[in-house]
């Protein structure tokens, strides 16, 4: 694997899956853009990967966008890669109990904040004919997510975004996929499984147990698994793949748990 002399913004990649891609992109050779809203998570990224260029920068809001490309302008002419990683997990409730606001900041965050970047990004990828956008959805974006409305939806429709985007910037040669995690075996996941637990009133091991059996394998992904697969899929290793909602999840099979474990 080889990303020597490409370059890559990495949104939301102060931490969680969004840093353990900036760090697989850099160990394999790539200049790399991490923007954030943490920002002491920004200042321990900027410690541990000091050839970065660090933005602190909201996706939701279009002037945060744009302050962001032109920082990114001023360092480099050209951009290889986009990660569209930030998202937010919205509330863990019945849809009649969601709030207006609940709803509308799920949704600016994980797909409003998705096209807010991708077209600041597009004039980039315009002028130089190449390029990849790797976009973050979720298998809760292929299965319908229970007592997570906004989540679910918001995730089909970065599918949708990238189905849309593959057509239509096929033509001046940029490639545009989805990745779909499974359950991600790190602090967002585990809250999610404590939210889901507690609406159901259950205790997280019992629920957690019920959960994996959900998944084929039975099992967690580990972070680096899903930075392994955005590192591919923005390499000249996948010239061609594109349009793809890729699932990096142990073949989730279904959201809802069974009502009583096998034996």
């Amino acid at each position: 694997m080889d990303l020597s002399g490409k370059t890559a913004i990495i949104t939301a990649g102060a931490g969680g899956i969004g840093l353990a891609i900036a760090r697989r992109f850099a160990k394999y050779g790539a200049s790399v853009c991490i923007c954030d809203i943490a920002e002491e998570a920004l200042a321990a990224v900027a410690s541990e990967l000091p050839d970065a260029l660090i933005v602190r920068a909201d996706v939701s809001h279009a002037s945060d966008v744009e302050r962001l490309f032109e920082a990114f302008r001023k360092r480099f002419d050209r951009l290889d890669i986009l990660v569209n990683n930030a998202g937010i997990s919205g509330p863990t409730k019945a849809v009649d109990e969601i709030t207006d606001s609940e709803w509308q900041s799920t949704l600016d965050v994980n797909i409003t904040g998705m096209f807010y970047m991708i077209r600041a990004a597009v004039p980039l990828f315009r002028a130089q004919l190449s390029g990849a956008v790797i976009n973050m959805s979720s298998v809760a974006g292929r299965l319908g997510m229970p007592l997570r409305t906004p989540y679910s939806v918001s995730k089909y429709a970065v599918r949708g975004l990238t189905d849309v985007l593959a057509i239509e910037l096929g033509e001046i040669g940029v490639r545009v996929n989805a990745l779909l995690p499974g359950l991600v075996d790190g602090p967002r996941g585990q809250r999610v499984l404590a939210e889901q637990a507690e609406a159901r009133g259950m205790d997280i091991a019992k629920y957690e147990k019920l959960f994996l059996h959900n998944i084929s394998m039975h099992t967690k992904i580990q972070m680096d698994e899903i930075a392994d697969m955005a590192a591919f899929l923005g390499s000249d290793l996948a010239p061609h793949i594109s349009g793809q909602s890729i699932s990096v999840c142990g073949n989730f099979e279904s959201y809802r748990a069974p009502l009583v474990l096998g034996a």
